[in-house]
């Protein structure tokens, strides 16, 4: 599947992009999603795997670096910032909206990992967006403050909160605010700090089986007190009437951040779920990634194709 480098602004910010039209030439223009990557990953990684997909299904497919990160700018490097997160997905879906070959009324939003969290988020503030789907979702302030498996002790957080005010007074006197570091560095520093969860993410990242050169090992501090406050699930109640479709992984611990946006939506939701499949094996196990890429198409299908 043939892709086109791309370009748009995101509040100011250039953000990179990789369109993927489908090969076969349609009577009209065509429905259209747009694809997040998960924290710290970038668009040639897991979203664009998901976006290529889905373009063989005939979707047009934008996968993009989020501001800060990957071949997008931004400063400084590295910056999780949700509300620019956010505002990404938005200027995504107006960047379709000026090409000839998408349906400006039929565009979807498909967010993997963290990028699921802000994907409904987008979506909720959005009305150009018809439908959502996820894949693993997270919501990146609740995992970084509760802990992927939502029993992290209140204190670590706190820890990072100090850390983060540390670093921003080290920039105001003009010294090296330092990074927070994402990820061990072996395997076993992984497991025993994250447990089967840690080691999977460092297993896609840190080794040839995911490893990018621009997907971000490190974190700006101030990413950590941005997310403080923020909420991504506060806007799922607004998706309604819209469909909101959650696919997760049976074995994921991740998988209780997706229960609670499901509860919390108003509209028409499902919740599928992948059996025998981990958080992370959604991003590349074919044996998964097949069965996930079949029933966004079907969901996709009935919401963005049809009237």
């Amino acid at each position: 599947m043939p892709r086109t480098t791309v370009g748009f602004t995101s509040a100011g910010i250039p953000l990179a992009g990789h369109l993927y039209i489908p090969g076969t030439r349609p009577s009209g223009p065509r429905p259209a999603l747009v694809v997040g990557h998960p924290g710290t990953g970038v668009k040639e990684q897991t979203s664009g795997t998901y976006a290529r997909r889905m373009a063989e299904r005939g979707f047009v497919t934008l996968a993009f670096d989020a501001a800060y990160q990957g071949e997008s700018g931004g400063l400084p490097r590295g910056l999780e910032d949700p509300a620019q997160r956010v505002e990404d997905f938005k200027a995504a879906v107006s960047y379709l909206t000026t090409l000839e070959e998408v349906d400006a009324d039929r565009i979807g939003l498909l967010g993997i990992c963290a990028s699921g969290g802000y994907a409904l988020a987008a979506t909720g503030g959005d009305h150009r967006v018809r439908a959502v789907a996820t894949v693993s979702t997270a919501e990146p302030a609740r995992q970084f403050r509760l802990g992927a498996d939502g029993t992290q002790d209140p204190a670590v957080f706190q820890a990072l909160l100090d850390t983060a005010a540390e670093a921003r007074g080290a920039a105001a006197r003009g010294e090296d605010p330092g990074t927070m570091t994402m990820f061990a560095q072996t395997a076993e520093q992984a497991r025993a700090l994250g447990g089967r969860h840690g080691l999977e993410g460092f297993e896609y990242y840190c080794t040839p089986r995911g490893y990018h050169e621009r997907s971000a090992k490190t974190l700006a501090w101030e990413s950590i007190d941005r997310m403080a406050f923020h909420d991504a699930f506060s806007a799922v109640p607004l998706i309604g009437p819209r469909p909101m479709l959650q696919i997760i992984g049976e074995r994921a611990v991740t998988a209780w951040m997706a229960v609670e946006a499901h509860q919390r939506a108003t509209g028409p939701k499902e919740l599928h779920w992948i059996k025998g499949a981990s958080h992370v094996d959604l991003y590349d196990r074919k044996e998964y990634v097949d069965l996930a890429v079949d029933k966004l198409t079907d969901f996709c299908t009935t919401h963005l194709t049809t009237d």
